[in-house]
């Protein structure tokens, strides 16, 4: 008996019992709208996240502590020896680490590694805080401003070497100093305030400041791909500016001129082979590196975790539906036992029959997949912009369907619906035409 043939009467069979069909393939969809669901947003958050990277760092850089542990987790369970020479970082669990610090000497020896275009200190300084005449004060971060990230500019322009004493602002900052638009802060004058911490050292609960001019040269969009809301907020300079109120802050203490961590760029770095080989350089001098590889499977790595959960539950549901499937095909076994016999009677093979019912089957399990996979990307695409909005992802989808994986997932359940027909199948298959046709 042809393919086409056992296909065509499958369909039959199939419509004869509408409701049990559905009924039967709609059990499966539930775990397939889960499981489509799943693979969406796990394609939504892992584009998202490779946006953050994408926006926030450039992949020929690496980033380098003289302490490979600030790149691990570490061991909470019992206390750390202090250090003097060592620099305390406190975790976002509330842990409080000491860390090897880089200095100057260290940025140097990175800067003449083989295959190395340049080195320079990772710096965020922390304001004591931002001000223009006659307008509240507020705290802030002031960072190096890196080329590669290429901010969305509202107003100003960015030169290729950016000055001393010149500021990028962030829109976020307009309305509270006193700007009515972007435009109007261009080559304005801000007051940054840093504060020493040395000062106390000389002279118990003293302290010392410094207030310094900074032009605003150009003010940018804050992007949907910020790594955090504080970094929205990021104010950048040169090197040369961020370094000069770094060294004020520091200068009298331990960590005058030290450095949590360094950015090393690689030459020709988007060569993964070439970014390796410096990497192993760096790690043979005894340095902890990490790269833009390894920081986008740190940002992952929750989403992994949160994706497994829910592939799990989809999971169990389409295991449930199969004893759904099993069911139905014996209960058709079971009502269809004359039919059975009369085919066997007219000549019908033992295969052909087996094949009948592992088809019929399949095709419970191809409408059950379509049915929930279907549901899943209509719905996931009407609320793509609602979940964009609340969670502030701006263009970004949190539910990216790949028709690619809803085909394979289909085809899974087309598998998995004909292993569930097997032993219903077998069971057609072996019954004696006799005593099937005598059947009431």
């Amino acid at each position: 008996m042809f393919y086409l043939d056992i296909i065509k009467r499958a369909l039959r069979n199939l419509l004869s019992s509408k409701a049990r069909t559905i009924l039967t393939a709609l059990a499966i969809a539930v775990g397939t709208f889960a499981l489509t669901l799943t693979l969406g947003a796990s394609n939504g958050a892992q584009d998202y996240a490779q946006n953050i990277v994408k926006t926030n760092f450039d992949p020929s850089e690496l980033f380098v502590s003289k302490d490979s542990g600030l790149f691990k987790s570490q061991d909470a369970s019992t206390p750390q020896l202090y250090d003097p020479s060592y620099g305390s970082v406190t975790t976002f669990g509330g842990q409080t680490r000491q860390i090897k610090m880089l200095d100057n000497s260290d940025i140097q020896k990175l800067a003449q590694i083989k295959g190395v275009s340049w080195a320079q200190p990772s710096i965020n300084v922390s304001l004591q805080y931002l001000t223009r005449d006659d307008s509240n004060k507020y705290i802030g971060t002031l960072t190096t401003y890196n080329p590669y990230q290429n901010p969305t500019l509202l107003a100003g322009k960015i030169p290729s070497q950016l000055q001393d004493n010149t500021l990028i602002l962030p829109e976020g900052y307009l309305s509270a100093l006193g700007f009515l638009n972007a435009q109007s802060a261009i080559n304005q004058t801000v007051k940054l305030s840093v504060l020493n911490q040395g000062a106390s050292n000389i002279i118990p609960g003293a302290t010392k400041s410094q207030v310094s001019n900074f032009k605003i040269i150009a003010v940018y969009k804050t992007p949907n791909t910020a790594i955090s809301a504080a970094t929205s907020l990021n104010l950048y300079a040169s090197l040369g500016s961020v370094e000069n109120l770094n060294n004020f802050i520091y200068q009298g203490t331990s960590n005058y001129q030290k450095y949590l961590e360094a950015v090393v760029k690689v030459t020709d770095g988007t060569n993964a082979t070439k970014l390796n080989d410096v990497e192993n350089l760096i790690k043979a001098q005894g340095y902890g590196v990490q790269s833009v590889v390894d920081t986008e499977k740190t940002i992952t790595q929750i989403i992994s975790v949160i994706e497994g959960i829910v592939t799990v539950f989809g999971i169990i549901a389409i295991i449930a539906s199969v004893f759904g499937v099993v069911n139905t095909m014996y209960i058709s076994v079971l009502q269809r036992t004359r039919e059975i016999g009369l085919m066997k009677a007219l000549g019908m093979h033992r295969k052909d029959i087996s094949r009948l019912f592992r088809i019929e089957a399949g095709l419970i399990g191809l409408l059950g997949g379509l049915i929930g996979s279907i549901l899943a990307i209509i719905g996931g695409t009407a609320l793509n912009p609602v979940i964009s909005s609340k969670l502030g992802l701006g263009d970004s989808k949190l539910l990216i369907f790949k028709f690619s994986q809803v085909g394979l997932l289909i085809i899974a359940l087309i598998i998995i619906g004909i292993i569930a027909g097997l032993l219903p199948a077998r069971k057609a298959a072996h019954l004696d035409p006799i005593e099937a046709l005598r059947t009431e």
